[in-house]
């Protein structure tokens, strides 16, 4: 069996490579022996990262001739349908997902966050594909909704984002232990911004509160460099001192800083989902709804909007005391939250393959 996987795979996003990690460790659990090709902006480095075949996403030929020499199409997981980012996602994976269905091959929406969709002819576009999928599941019920607004009559699943069924408790971070910390650890996940004039100097004043009263504060990139730059970026707006975690480290280091600190203050998603998946609770700060989607599943809770007035560095800090001023009953509800979806979280793979093999 050879599934083609496309996302948005090679770019050196860990939220995105993580998606790849989990999905690739699922079908091979359930099917050791599948063969995978994923497509990617850097196929030499996915092929040896995650030991499958890779081929160039931008090369319409080579695209064309894998997914004829296989057995269906995995378009997910992500946020790969939605026009908010730039003009050309909606086009690249609806046109990825029509030449397989253009060569008969089965279709397979994998646990996608759908939207924002503003353009009538992306909409137009999505309803046409996704109402051909062989299989269309989402990680949020605003998904389910927006895909049915637009005329979506396929039936639609709803399950957990793949990295939910990622087992870190295995994995160790070599250089947070170096940093010998005494006391309690905050962990810092933020994104550029356009806007960014009004969040980031209250973030900063927020967090130098918290260091000020004694928590260590870690920034941990999670888009290479550029998360690296914004979280200097905030720095350089503290008082206070902060480490910034290595911007090249791996998934699972990533994932061990996040996990083994005591809570994420957090505006990427998958850094919200790496807290999940180690149990480390945490305040979000939204700029997009798969935030507040996420959020609210998983019942952590979210300061305010990044372009939003209505909160400031007080309220950050108030949030954050609140879960540490009641953390064992804290940690208990929100790992009581998170389990069912890390059981459920693998199910999407072994559906792909039965449906497949049926």
């Amino acid at each position: 069996m050879r599934l083609v996987l496309s996302g948005y795979y090679g770019f050196d996003n860990v939220g995105d490579e993580a998606i790849l990690y989990a999905i690739i460790h699922s079908l091979k659990e359930y099917n050791p022996k599948i063969d995978i090709v994923v497509l990617s902006n850097k196929p030499e480095k996915t092929a040896e990262t995650y030991r499958v075949k890779a081929v160039n996403r931008w090369s319409l030929k080579e695209v064309r001739a894998t997914l004829k020499a296989s057995d269906g199409l995995i378009s997910g997981g992500g946020s790969l349908l939605q026009d908010e980012t730039g003009r050309k996602s909606i086009p690249y994976y609806a046109g990825i997902i029509k030449i397989a269905q253009q060569l008969k091959k089965p279709v397979f929406i994998y646990a996608q966050g759908m939207g924002p969709i503003k353009s009538k002819l992306n909409q137009l576009i999505v309803k046409h594909v996704l109402n051909r999928a062989t299989l269309l599941t989402v990680r949020d019920s605003q998904s389910e909704q927006l895909l049915k607004e637009i005329g979506v009559a396929e039936p639609i699943h709803l399950v957990p984002d793949p990295v939910m069924g990622i087992d870190a408790n295995e994995f160790h971070s070599s250089w947070l232990g170096q940093q010998k910390f005494q006391g309690k650890v905050i962990t810092v996940s933020v994104r550029n911004w356009p806007n960014d004039h009004q969040a980031f100097p209250e973030i900063a004043k927020a967090l130098d509160q918290l260091a000020n009263a004694g928590y260590h504060i870690v920034f941990v990139p999670m888009h290479g460099k550029n998360d690296a730059q914004t979280s200097q970026q905030v720095q350089d707006l503290m008082i206070t001192t902060a480490a910034i975690a290595p911007y090249d480290s791996t998934i699972q280091e990533k994932m061990a800083i996040i996990k083994e600190s005591d809570l994420l203050f957090g505006m990427r998603l998958h850094a919200l989902i790496f807290a999940a998946v180690g149990h480390t609770p945490f305040v979000a700060l939204s700029y997009d709804p798969k935030i507040d989607s996420f959020a609210k599943i998983v019942d952590q809770p979210v300061v305010g909007h990044i372009e939003s007035s209505d909160w400031n560095h007080d309220d950050l800090v108030d949030k954050i005391e609140q879960v540490f001023a009641n953390y064992p009953a804290r940690v208990t509800a929100f790992i009581q939250a998170v389990e069912p979806l890390q059981s459920k979280a693998n199910q999407t793979a072994q559906t792909v393959i039965d449906a497949v093999q049926a």
